[in-house]
């Protein structure tokens, strides 16, 4: 018997609904599902206020809900569950969508899931048109999360290494700071490293060797610092293309 879900996902500074058919057999079916991302809000600020991210949430996903049951053609009745994100994430931003989801529910009669944020990573491939088969290894590189893990099937994960300091998505975004890129860092720092040459500065790659499957990107972040200190006043764009492809190459090479 199929199951029709309803996801509510406000974990950051992205407000996203999704309806979902589970089936017994065979991989579940994305039915609609709608996003608003605040990224033009935040940008004056160069990064997420959590107090600004959960007031757009409350005004977001009420709205999203509803476009999301009208693409799918589906009224609130046909709902058989209501699942929502239920961290890691912004304490504030996890709350909308967590009060949200246990109001719906109740006032369905319809039972509530708290998913994780990771869990849910790992999880996705399954949306998609080729889906993975059981077991799998997983590099889930996240805004805050860089790990690698041996999925054998749901609920059943073995982390085999993680990053002991920053992500590979903090790594990017510091590095794009340092530059002087604008927000949202990653982005900006990969659009400007197509113009560059990746080989320009020789940047470590942190615990490639070390025999373990840990990750660490803080030390690269204190070189592309210690770099963009040598340029003499303002860099020219040719340089801040180099390093910042640089970057990038050193950046991937580690998780690759």
């Amino acid at each position: 018997m199929s199951c029709l879900v309803l996801g509510i996902e406000s974990s950051c500074d992205e407000t996203g609904v999704a309806l979902v058919r589970t089936r017994p057999a065979g991989v579940p079916e994305l039915l609609a599902h709608a996003l608003h991302t605040q990224v033009a809000m935040h940008a004056d600020y160069g990064g997420v206020v959590p107090e600004l991210a959960s007031r757009d949430h409350i005004r977001r996903v009420i709205p999203l809900a509803n476009s999301v049951l009208a693409q799918a053609g589906k009224g609130l009745s046909a709902i058989d569950m209501v699942a929502f994100t239920r961290g890691p994430g912004l304490a504030g931003a996890l709350l909308v969508g967590a009060g949200v989801a246990c109001a719906l529910a109740a006032a369905l009669g319809k039972p509530v899931l708290g998913v994780h944020h990771l869990e849910g990573h790992l999880l996705s491939p399954f949306l998609s048109a080729d889906p993975p088969e059981f077991p799998f290894i997983a590099l889930l590189v996240s805004g805050g999360h860089t790990q690698l893990m041996r999925v054998d099937g749901v609920g059943r994960y073995a982390l085999l290494g993680e990053t002991i300091d920053d992500a590979a998505g903090e790594a990017f975004d510091k590095s794009a700071k340092l530059l002087g890129l604008g927000y949202p860092g990653g982005p900006a720092l990969a659009r400007l490293a197509e113009f560059g040459d990746d080989s320009a500065y020789k940047l470590p790659r942190p615990l490639l060797h070390s025999g373990n499957l840990d990750f660490s990107f803080a030390g690269l972040k204190t070189a592309v610092l210690t770099q963009a200190r040598k340029f003499e006043g303002s860099p020219c764009e040719q340089q801040r293309a180099d390093l910042a492809a640089s970057t990038q190459a050193a950046i991937v090479e580690v998780l690759v």
